[in-house]
């Protein structure tokens, strides 16, 4: 779910900046490496535990948002509650820093009106990320749900140019052309087989975008916050739930809960609770995995999570794709690592050579 990227646009900025996450736990000092076996198996557990975590949270979304057996059309009220959850969440670390490890350097959380008033644009962005990526979810299956918002990279660099006036290269633009075409022809395909939804294509359209500008205006609010990545989910999932109240009010969602039959149910209580748990953990594990491997290796994994996913949405919900149905989810699957490997290239290349022209620096993207 994609209320995580908050977390994830911070942790990625820390490690490509040689920042260190409080939470997280320091690999070996001394200049000892721990020995080659002990470092792989250490590798694969926390890319395991990304995927496992990572492709949960989209199953439990889906079954939240659009289960027949549970009935509930309240997609705002479901974002709400897991935004309420990870403030909570925040809250509970910060005070349980005093315990010491592993929550020992986790900075002491205060509401602060005036620190609230400057995240809000950046909130109203989340917001919009968070809500779309779940009526995404919504009307589109899980199997489809990586092609319908596959759109991110591309207006990483659309925007990149229109608000920073940054270039990107001819390689990665060539990238960028086959997402957007087997994003065509997955929109194609799911038409030809009766399952398109534009309201799904919509959201998905409008998550991709909000994606890019939340990333964007993180940057810009992270000095607010002091640049403390869990200062800043606190606030912004604060004034989220503040901002999600008058939608509820206005799309009527709180006479639909009235009229929920298993609202006393704790059972339904119990996935919404672990559906946010998991929405929360995934900015944890996200950060192992780029601590433990590298920032390039952390998306090329990503891009191998969505594969899997949707074979695993595929078979569980026994569905029956064609070959041009599969062909669009290769293209935009390896759209994305082409883009992924060209950008990790350049990076080196900035790295190796401080001649490079400023106008090619931009190489982590936005």
């Amino acid at each position: 779910m994609s209320r995580a990227q908050l977390t994830r646009t911070g942790i990625l900025r820390m490690a490509l900046g040689g920042g260190a996450d409080p939470l997280l736990p320091a690999e070996g000092g001394g200049g000892r490496r721990a020995p080659f076996l002990l470092r792989a198996l250490r590798i694969a557990v926390v890319v395991c535990l990304y995927w496992f975590t990572s492709i949960a949270m989209v199953f439990l979304n889906k079954y939240l948002l659009d289960s027949p057996s549970l009935r509930l059309d309240a997609p705002l009220f479901v974002t709400f509650f897991q935004c309420a959850l990870t403030a909570a969440l925040c809250l509970g670390l910060s005070l349980g820093a005093a315990c010491g490890p592993p929550c020992a350097g986790l900075p002491t959380l205060r509401l602060d009106p005036k620190v609230s008033r400057s995240v809000l644009p950046l909130s109203a962005v989340f917001i919009g990320m968070v809500t779309s990526n779940n009526l995404c979810l919504k009307h589109v299956g899980v199997a489809f749900y990586n092609v319908g918002r596959s759109l991110t990279t591309v207006f990483n660099v659309l925007l990149s140019y229109l608000l920073l006036k940054q270039t990107t290269s001819l390689y990665a633009l060539l990238a960028c052309g086959v997402i957007i075409g087997g994003f065509w022809l997955g929109v194609d395909q799911e038409g030809a087989e009766g399952t398109l939804s534009w309201t799904g294509i919509f959201f998905g359209i409008l998550a991709s975008l909000c994606v890019s500008l939340n990333a964007i205006y993180t940057k810009k609010v992270l000095p607010v916050v002091d640049g403390s990545i869990w200062r800043l989910t606190f606030y912004n999932n604060v004034n989220a739930c503040v901002l999600f109240f008058p939608l509820m009010v206005l799309l009527g969602e709180f006479r639909t809960l009235y009229h929920f039959d298993k609202l006393g149910s704790p059972s339904f209580w119990g996935m919404m609770t672990l559906g946010g748990v998991f929405g929360f953990a995934i900015g944890y594990v996200t950060g192992l995995q780029i601590k433990f491997t590298s920032p390039l290796t952390h998306n090329v994994s990503g891009t191998a999570k969505a594969c899997a996913q949707t074979v695993l949405a595929v078979i569980y919900f026994e569905e029956t794709k064609s070959f041009l149905w599969w062909t669009s989810n290769l293209m935009v699957l390896g759209g994305s690592f082409a883009y992924t490997w060209v950008k990790g290239l350049e990076m080196r290349k900035v790295q190796e050579d401080p001649n490079v022209k400023s106008s090619e620096r931009n190489e982590t993207g936005v």
